[in-house]
Formats: structure tokens, sequence, C-alpha cells
């Protein structure tokens, strides 16, 4: 079955920089300008997870996430390799060194609203070569936290009136800390 407005046409109504508004039929939704993608890294550490957190404006707080940044977006790194990307991100955002990256696939992160896709992939022989902390222009908080204690620090964080990214919830359901009762 296909939507009734899956062959109208595509109709862009705002682009900026980095965000594209779009209309299509009945819908509404966001995309990525200049087709730029997104890499996300699951870095786990002797049994522990390294997560960021970095005020974020659309939700008007501090959020906790996995690392993340956009692929090729810098001057002089158009075609730059999700894995690349990744490793650099990595170490920028959280001060640990990847020897390699492991890709997981491509997800899309809110596909009724937004058309962004993001690569997501596992650092694996991590070395921890810097404090971290983002660019000049960022502000960003590095987490290693215990894995077994991570819901637990999820809920505290929520508690402080904190965002928490979908992909915790994932990185919590896939490492089996969201449980059936």
């Amino acid at each position: 079955m296909s939507d009734p407005d899956a062959n109208k046409p595509e109709r862009v109504e705002w682009q900026g920089k980095f965000i594209t508004t779009k209309t299509r039929g009945r819908w509404e939704y966001v995309a990525r300008a200049r087709g730029i993608r997104a890499a996300a890294i699951i870095a786990i550490d002797d049994g522990h997870v390294i997560l960021v957190e970095q005020y974020r404006v659309p939700l008007g707080k501090i959020c906790l996430e996995i690392p993340a940044g956009l692929i090729g977006d810098d001057e002089g790194k158009a075609g730059e390799a999700a894995e690349d990307a990744a490793k650099r991100e990595l170490e920028e955002e959280t001060g640990y060194r990847a020897e390699r990256m492991e890709n997981l696939g491509e997800f899309y992160s809110s596909p009724g609203m937004v058309s962004e896709s993001f690569t997501l992939l596992r650092a694996r022989g991590l070395t921890k070569v810097s404090e971290g902390g983002g660019t000049a222009s960022e502000d960003i908080t590095v987490h290693r936290v215990k894995l077994s204690e991570l819901p637990q620090f999820v809920a505290d964080w929520r508690k402080r009136g904190h965002g928490v990214d979908v992909r915790i919830a994932m990185l919590m359901a896939a490492t089996g800390l969201i449980r059936e009762d």
C-alpha cells in the first residue's frame, strides 16, 4: 500500500546552511541541506560507555547523547567516509581514539518528520589521548558510564530535567539493560 502523497512533487519551502524544510502533498518535513549525513558512534571501553552532554538549542536544555557528528562538513572533507568522520568526531568530542570503526548500517532518526539518516558505527580499540570537549565552538562534557549503571544514570539525568537522545535507549535495549519484568 502506498501513501497517497508518495508521488506528489516535493517542494522546498525554505533552505538554510544545514537544513531544508519541504512539503510533499499534506506532509511537512525537514532534510539535511547539501546531502550532508551524520555519523553516530557507540564507544564502549572496558565495560563503560562513553557519552557526551551538550546544550541543544532546539530542546532548550542539556542533552545526553552518544558521540556523533556530520560527515564531510569540514572544508576539504567532501566525500569523507563515515568511518573517517566517526574517528575524527570521537576524538574531538571525547578524547578517545579508535583503532577502527565497525559500520553497523544506516538508520533514520524520526522518519515521520525528518528525512535525516545517520550511519551507526561501533568504535573498536579505544585509547584515551586527550580530554575531548569538542572544537572551539562546542562545549561538550564527556561521561564514562559503567554499562550496568546506565539505566540509573539516565533516570537520574532525567530527574534533573535534562534531555536524552533516543540512541541511548537503543543502546540500553541492545545491551540487555532494558528487560521484561
